[in-house]
């Protein structure tokens, strides 16, 4: 016999355990911070190479252009970290910042700074 007065369970009950999503915050952190580093060390190296002229003017415009858009790319995902990370804070990660529903936990396995549902990307033409 099904009570109608009963109360159902609240959506948050389903999230993904906080010491995993930090475990997954943490490793997206790290993997991230490790391509700024790379990133940087070949900046570096680059830059003290290019002490005697030479003919590979083109070459290094594109390079520079490339190593910048990759530098603004790892900007915007470690941005993505820290939000997530104060959604974990707040006590609503896990849940979309757009409806509050939940984010399955292989969607956060994959992607731990995902901030909506699949369907709610999809709605954006986001995915």
């Amino acid at each position: 016999m099904l009570f109608r007065n009963t109360p159902r369970p609240p959506l948050y009950a389903v999230r993904m355990d906080p010491d995993r999503a930090r475990q997954l915050l943490a490793r997206e952190r790290e993997r991230i911070e490790q391509a700024i580093s790379s990133l940087d060390d070949e900046a570096h190296e680059t830059g003290a190479e290019q002490s005697e002229p030479g003919d590979r003017g083109s070459e290094d415009l594109y390079q520079k252009e490339f190593d910048a858009g990759l530098a603004a790319d790892l900007a915007e995902q470690l941005a993505a970290v820290e939000r997530a990370e104060a959604r974990l804070a707040a006590g609503t990660f896990g849940l979309s910042v757009e409806s509050g529903e939940p984010i399955p936990d292989q969607r956060l396995e994959a992607l731990p700074t995902a901030e909506r549902t699949v369907e709610e990307q999809e709605a954006r033409g986001l995915l």
